[in-house]
């Protein structure tokens, strides 16, 4: 019954084993160097897909989030317990996540890069797997065949992947130590069994089909170590059933390793179940049509799934990103020809097991090997026992892929013929990531023909033309997507529930759409139906509330917001635009309180660092000056000091009468944009306030370049040309542009006056001081300097040869003047510095 199996598997390797140590370290070599060139290309691809979700926008990540939330949250960062939670819990995963995000941010080359070294570790720990079983060049191969697998890519590049490789490294560490500790059926090597059971409680915490090593150390135990038959089983209960009878000591070390393997695994299926609320995830139709289709189409369409999956390993040509939806028809008959591919599974798998159970054999431990690794970790995926929200996904063939790479060199080392795997890659994501538009569309449309009722794939088209600039082909992709999602019936509730990657066509599609003012309500239809089909949609609020700001319905986006914040009460984007909403409604106090709600929960929020800084400046509050300065000098330090935030810093400075520095912030905000109108009209009035007008008069002469019809610019430059130029011509035109502009305008007529009598036209000063005045008659000043300009047509007719041309009275300078003195301007009501300007809702 018991046999050593030990010596059996030194039988094993000693039929090829190398000749030399040396030989085993370059197959090592090799193996490392293989896995790691087929996947270095990684490193230059950006975040795709689940990535999105996962690494971009999971608060998990982040330093201000506690580290403990991760074991409280599921995979996407969405707290486990809520009913959209996708219930998938990899917490270990997670933490990998965060250390690259402490370590590089957002950057996707070391995420890529941690994947890619886990996957040569786990190639590596798999050929030492293969060399207790199989010869040197056997195992070479298998481990050779399992890094270039092309069912890998998915696993390897795709940065969420790293689920599946992490969970298999320790996989591989778990069942290492297991065979360590079972070497002798007499007794058991606790050190080891222990580390066999922490590494299992790794691999689950990975993902959960790492829970099934403990089956794999539960079979190699029984029908490899211990080699039982039916017969022993029968034995084993006669043991039992005798008083006074002592178990023998394999049998006691056999069952003190099973039991400690099981109670182990219960209890992490236990506190499994306790930590997601003893709740399922829900997936929709369109995720999984067969596990929502009726019997027997559910049994039959599920059954052939097996073959399909099986092919994809012996076969990985036509790979697929997103298996979902129509991609494999359902079977909907017995007679049905595909259901001979399900029969011909089945008959190949017990004729494997028939094979595996002739222990006489010297390699049917090793055929049990291979099968418990082909099939266990691929029976929680299955949708045999349990939905799951897919149809096929390759990146969960990455533990099954190990047994199958067994038996291929297990065929080998009998037919002694090499197999070699044919390499698939996702082109089109490949060359979008690379801003290779044209390229990628090519094969995102391929991918819409093979799978036409396939959503992403029509929005991946959809995307695409939108980043090549052709708006109506994006449109008709979109709505193509859209029209793919279920149709509520009359009459009925809407009751399927939809991906948030699906509903994401709604909000492309808004996108697109309210980039045409005229077509703001059909945007908003939009938005409202992606909420009707999912109540927690809290992207849709945002976005529908920012189509109200635009629509004017500012009641109405306050309410939607509102209602996003009582199902995110920490989203700091609901926040701040609530503070847009607020500013649109000229509440400035509750505008910044929200501002500043959103600072609370994410410091780093640009928009809200930006404007609330802007608040204050407007506000005039000394004792939140500072705040100010601090929040813009956050936005530099960041990288993300624009225009805007050089322009405000000069703001304030300005404010603050530090002439030189407001200077050199404006100066950088035109450096920055050259059109920049109220930085350069605040910098040429700075200049002129500090006696250096003829400096002011470049910056002006710029911004009228680009703004010909800025009135306050062309009052200044006018004052300039009168005062300090003398260039009277130059500020006649100046003067008479602002009145073809706004013929009312009275400090520009003042100064056109002005312009006359500087010219010693006073019949022409005085037709234009009485203009003036009937513009303003209760101006004290226009009357005065028209009495003083009367006074002198009446002496130098009096004495016609004596021409006096002296200075009457100055012109005023861009503001509204209050006496014959020329006026001073109050630098912020002169600049374009209001919020409202500049506040844009968070998208």
């Amino acid at each position: 019954m018991t046999c050593s199996y030990a010596k059996e598997q030194r039988e094993m390797a000693e039929d090829s084993c190398p000749k030399s140590s040396q030989s085993r370290s370059v197959h090592f070599a090799v193996i490392a160097v293989v896995s790691l060139l087929c996947y270095y290309n990684a490193l230059d691809c950006g975040f795709v897909f689940d990535d999105i979700s996962a690494i971009k926008d999971n608060k998990d990540l982040r330093p201000a989030t506690p580290l403990h939330s991760i074991f409280f949250n599921d995979f996407w960062g969405t707290p486990i317990h809520k009913e959209h939670s996708h219930k998938s819990y990899r917490p270990l995963c997670v933490l990998t996540f965060r250390i690259n995000y402490a370590l590089n941010h957002l950057d996707p080359w070391g995420y890529h890069l941690f994947n890619i070294i886990l996957h040569v570790l786990v190639c590596l720990l798999y050929l030492r797997l293969c060399q207790l079983f199989l010869s040197s060049t056997a195992s070479f191969i298998a481990a050779f065949l399992f890094a270039v697998h092309p069912i890998h890519t998915e696993a390897v590049t795709g940065i969420v992947g790293r689920a599946e490789i992490l969970s298999s490294l320790f996989f591989l560490l778990a069942f290492l130590s297991y065979i360590k500790c079972s070497k002798s059926f007499q007794s058991t090597d606790r050190l080891q069994l222990l580390c066999c059971l922490f590494f299992i409680v790794c691999a689950t915490l990975s993902k959960e089909q790492g829970i099934t090593v403990a089956g794999v150390c539960c079979l190699y135990e029984i029908f490899v170590v211990q080699k039982l038959q039916l017969v022993d089983f029968l034995q084993i209960v006669h043991v039992f059933s005798m008083p006074k009878t002592s178990p023998p000591p394999w049998l006691k070390n056999m069952l003190i390793r099973l039991i400690v393997i099981g109670c182990t695994a219960l209890c992490l299926l236990i506190a499994r179940v306790k930590v997601m609320g003893a709740q399922l995830p829900v997936f929709t139709k369109f995720d999984n049509p067969a596990a929502a289709s009726p019997t027997p189409v559910r049994q039959l369409t599920l059954n052939y799934l097996l073959p399909v999956n099986a092919w994809l390993l012996i076969f990985p040509s036509d790979l697929c990103c997103d298996w979902t939806m129509g991609t494999i028809p359902l079977v909907r008959s017995l007679l049905d020809p595909r259901n001979a591919a399900t029969l011909l599974f089945y008959g190949v798998l017990l004729g494997l097991v028939g094979m595996a159970r002739r222990a006489d054999t010297r390699h049917a431990q090793f055929l049990c090997v291979a099968l418990s690794l082909l099939g266990l970790p691929f029976l929680p995926a299955s949708n045999l026992f349990f939905p799951v929200g897919f149809v096929v996904a390759e990146r969960v063939l990455y533990i099954p892929s190990m047994g199958f790479c067994l038996l291929v060199a297990y065929g080998w080392n009998i037919l002694y013929k090499k197999i070699n795997a044919k390499l698939y890659n996702n082109v089109g994501h490949a060359l979008e990531s690379k801003e290779l538009f044209s390229e990628a569309l090519g094969y995102f449309l391929q991918a819409s023909i093979v799978q036409p009722d396939d959503i992403g794939a029509h929005m991946n088209v959809g995307r695409t033309y939108n980043n090549l600039k052709m708006y109506d082909e994006a449109e008709a992709a979109f709505w193509k997507a859209k029209n793919l999602l279920p149709k509520a019936k009359p009459g009925k509730a809407y009751q399927a529930r939809i991906a948030p990657s699906h509903l994401n066509v709604f909000l492309n599609l808004g996108n697109l759409i309210s980039r045409n003012g005229t077509r703001l309500e059909e945007a908003d239809a939009l938005y409202r139906q992606a909420i009707g089909m999912r109540a927690d949609y809290i992207q849709a609020y945002i976005n529908r509330g920012d189509i109200l700001i635009k629509l004017n319905r500012t009641t109405e986006a306050l309410q939607v917001y509102e209602k996003a914040l009582q199902l995110d009460g920490k989203n700091p984007d609901i926040y701040y635009n609530l503070g847009v909403v607020y500013l649109e409604k000229r509440q400035i106090v509750e505008a910044l309180t929200y501002f500043d709600k959103a600072l609370e929960l994410d410091p780093e929020h640009e928009q809200a660092l930006m404007n609330s800084a802007i608040l204050i400046q407007e506000s005039g509050s000394l004792q939140k000056r500072q705040i100010a300065y601090e929040r813009l000098y956050k936005l530099i330090k960041k990288g993300n000091g624009n225009e805007r935030v050089y322009f405000n810093l000069g703001m304030l400075a300005m404010d603050d009468k530090k002439i030189v520095a407001a200077e050199n912030w404006f100066k950088k905000a035109v450096e920055l944009k050259k059109n920049f109108r109220s930085a350069l009209f605040n910098l040429a009035l700075l200049l002129s306030d500090d006696h250096r007008p003829l400096e002011a008069v470049p910056f002006l002469k710029q911004l009228l370049k680009h703004h010909p019809d800025h009135i306050k610019g062309l009052t200044l430059l006018g004052d300039v040309y009168i005062n300090h130029l003398k260039d009277l011509n130059a500020a006649q035109k100046c003067y008479e542009r602002i009145l073809s502009l706004d013929p009312s305008n009275v400090q520009a007529t003042h100064n056109l006056c002005v312009v006359w009598v500087e010219s010693g036209l006073l019949a022409q000063a005085e037709s234009c001081l009485l203009r003036a005045v009937s513009l303003a008659p209760g101006e004290e000043y226009l009357l005065r300097h028209l009495a003083i300009v009367q006074a002198r047509r009446r002496k130098q007719e009096e004495d016609a040869p004596s021409q006096d041309t002296t200075k009457v009275f100055p012109a005023s300078k861009p503001g509204i003047p209050t006496s014959g003195a020329p006026s001073t301007v109050v630098p912020s009501s002169s600049a374009s510095n209001s919020a409202l300007d500049n506040a844009t809702v968070h998208r």
